[in-house]
């Protein structure tokens, strides 16, 4: 394996944007009709979901239960340095009891409300200082109107469900706006679009020399060398290591299929043994002034150079966050090591791939890095000799997340689909095929392999573009096009009229996944059942079977980071905690959801015990409700915080070839039940009997726990 110097460009950056964060909003009588960003978890591309509903001011119905578990605002308000840091600065801004706030995406309040505090401190009840929030999606709307009632602030701060540019002085405001304080930053600083709206804002709804918190944001970075992350970008040179004769991206066209070209976020904690560290700034974005102005330094960088930020919060210079990784913090510059904080989910840090196997590079060699911007992201260029990098595509270009990108080029996983594909095939030499998902690698093989078969492909996240892209590499792969039907719809909208009213006689195929996915849910089960009308007795299924699995884990980090909100800088946030999905420090039996993480992402983990099996799922028949149950027996002494549950999807009727999906593997979710109260584990001592049930309808499982010879932490 050819080793990747320089691959990649690491950026420490801000959260990653909330799913239901990005909204368009526009009135019709007295109904609200909203479109919600959803993320294509093949893609990373956004969707566009429409919701209706009402004005939310005088109606003060709660959102539904664990509407925004999966996004991060719960982490976020777990973040008591971040929450420190925005107190610090607002109080010290405030200090004119005239002034008037402007809080632009304003989420449960929070900063609002400190800034109603610092005004009612320095008189501003009675000098006619005000404070406005904007918060343009519906469901927390709503639910800052009862953090703000919960805190007595329903009447000292006026809320706007609008997006900051439907804002009217004049209209909405009495007149512009002293102060902005906002929080619309993302792992990749820009990406919530922070630039055109506090440009709009300096433009029409802010007074001349306005204060700005925060501040500033400085990005940082360096070069990396490291084997995994370039798994997760370079499929082609990852496939010729596989020499397994099936090319997704064919000589010639080896950037068909790659990563997008943008920052991608991470945590990059985990990856301190593979990557070092000696930052320097890329980027200084100063917001505290009637332009938004960025500075791109052209700096020359040596070997292992790579990007971080720092958020500096006021004008004055004494109050910063670091979003840096831990091991960052403590060997650079003072500038990132200040106000140390808590691992958190919010705000990751950020990857830049560089093309290819990386940039070979020696220790005293001199390379130039470019860091430029549009209104939304930062991308960076790495030249030789000053020779630009190319990132144009073409139209039968596909762009999937870096994850997917490492599973195709995996050659484990390659091999385990092959074996089991050319097993069935000598079963039955001529099929139809069903490859019920968006899998190119799944409908490729077969067809490759099989010149008489026919294969369906649903592509209903990759849509025409799958299609465009199969005739581009059918050639190189040996197949014709016409072997392959591309249905633009997903397997569960399959119908008869799609097959021509045939049974499917031979083969029906799903590309195993992760279970998880913003619930707990079974990939494929709802699938299985609603085509079994269309599938002949003796049709091939893959995978045929797939197992439960779990294990107890110690995960401190993201316990404390999921934890049910009480006191937040002074105000009461416990009427949040249902619609966030908190987890940890519930009141009585409660217990959270299951939420989908990469586990060797959240900070601190401990296997606590064995893998355990909980419950099977048979796919050779139509799934049927079930219940499992085990006894865990602990291996290891320590503080147990939940488990983490997955999928091992058994390939064949034989049982030689089993996928998993556990913790152990990068490249998967993961589902993690984090229990309400720690329980202190020790090997011999601890038993934990854990039940689960499983739903067809909906495709979700449940869980219970109970301990014993076991005390609460």
């Amino acid at each position: 394996m050819p080793s990747p110097s320089c691959c990649c460009c690491c950026c420490f950056g801000f959260r990653s944007p909330p799913a239901a964060l990005r909204i368009l909003r526009r009135r019709m009588g007295m109904a609200s009709r909203a479109f919600q960003l959803r993320l294509n978890p093949l893609t990373g591309d956004s969707e566009w979901l429409l919701i209706e509903d009402d004005d939310g001011e005088d109606h003060p119905t709660p959102p539904p239960k664990q509407l925004l578990a999966t996004t991060s605002y719960l982490d976020m308000l777990n973040d008591s340095a971040r929450n420190r840091a925005y107190r610090r600065a607002i109080h010290a801004a405030l200090t004119d009891p005239s002034s008037r706030v402007l809080d632009i995406g304003a989420g449960t309040g929070l900063l609002s409300m400190m800034a109603a505090r610092a005004l009612a401190a320095v008189g501003g009840e009675t000098r006619g200082g005000s404070v406005s929030a904007c918060e343009s999606y519906l469901p927390m709307g709503k639910l800052m109107r009862r953090v703000l009632r919960a805190n007595g602030m329903e009447n000292r701060v006026k809320v706007f469900h609008k997006r900051s540019d439907e804002l009217k002085v004049g209209d909405d405001l009495d007149s512009p706006a002293d102060i902005l304080v906002s929080e619309i930053l993302d792992s990749e600083l820009l990406g919530e679009g922070l630039i055109p709206t506090l440009q709009q804002a300096h433009d029409m709804l802010l007074a001349k020399n306005p204060k700005i918190v925060p501040y500033r944001a400085t990005t940082y970075g360096q070069l990396v060398e490291s084997t995994f992350l370039w798994k997760l970008h370079d499929l082609h040179n990852n496939e010729a290591n596989a020499a397994d004769g099936v090319w997704l991206t064919p000589g010639g066209m080896e950037r068909i299929v790659s990563v997008k070209p943008q920052q991608h976020a991470m945590q990059c904690d985990a990856l301190e043994d593979e990557i070092r560290l000696n930052p320097s700034k890329f980027l200084n974005s100063t917001f505290g002034n009637g332009q938004i102005v960025i500075v791109r330094p052209l700096s020359r960088y040596e070997r292992h150079e790579m990007d971080v930020w720092v958020l500096q919060l006021d004008s004055a210079g004494s109050i910063f966050y670091s979003t840096a990784p831990r091991w960052a913090r403590q060997s650079s510059s003072e500038e990132l090591q200040r106000d140390m904080k808590d691992w958190c989910d919010h705000w990751k840090q950020c990857v830049w791939f560089m093309q290819g196997k990386g940039i070979p590079a020696t220790e005293d060699q001199v390379l130039s890095l470019r860091a430029r911007h549009n209104q939304t992201s930062i991308s960076y260029q790495l030249n030789i000799n000053d020779e630009a990098c190319d990132r144009s595509f073409k139209g039968d270009h596909l762009t999937l997340l870096p994850e997917r990108i490492a599973l195709y080029g995996d050659k484990d996983w390659r091999s385990a689909l092959i074996n089991t594909i050319r097993y069935a095939l000598t079963v039955k030499p001529s099929p139809t095929c069903v490859v019920a998902d968006d899998s190119l690698f799944l409908a490729l093989l077969i067809s490759s392999t099989s010149p008489t078969s026919k294969v369906i492909a649903m592509y209903p996240g990759l849509r025409d573009k799958g299609a465009t892209y199969l005739r581009s590499v059918a050639d190189a792969n040996n197949f014709s096009i016409d072997q392959i039907q591309v249905i633009d719809k997903r397997a569960s909208s399959l119908t008869a009229d799609d097959l021509k009213h045939k049974k499917l006689g031979s083969h029906f195929i799903m590309e195993v996944k992760e279970c998880f996915r913003g619930k707990i849910y079974v990939s494929g089960s709802n699938v299985r059942t609603l085509l079994d009308s269309m599938l002949s007795e003796d049709a091939f299924i893959m995978p045929c079977k797939g197992i439960l699995k779990l294990c107890a884990m110690s995960l401190p980090d993201l316990w404390r980071s999921r934890c049910s909100l009480k006191d937040v800088e002074g105000f009461d946030h416990s009427v949040v905690n249902e619609t966030l999905g908190a987890c940890g420090d519930l009141p009585g039996d409660q217990q959270g959801p299951c939420l989908p993480y990469y586990v060797w992402q959240c900070g601190y983990t401990k296997k606590l015990s064995e893998v355990y099996s909980l419950m099977d799922f048979n796919f050779s028949e139509p799934i049927h409700s079930c219940f499992g149950k085990t006894k865990i027996e602990f291996s290891h002494d320590g503080t147990c915080h939940g488990f983490a549950v997955w999928i091992d999807w058994v390939l064949d009727e034989r049982k030689s070839v089993v996928l998993t999906t556990g913790p152990d593997n990068r490249y998967w979710k993961q589902g993690v039940q984090l229990f309400s109260k720690p329980v202190e584990v020790n090997p011999g001592k601890s038993v934990m009997h854990v039940e689960a049930s499983f739903d067809p309808s909906t495709g979700e499982i449940t869980f219970s726990s109970s301990s014993s010879s076991s005390t609460c932490s």
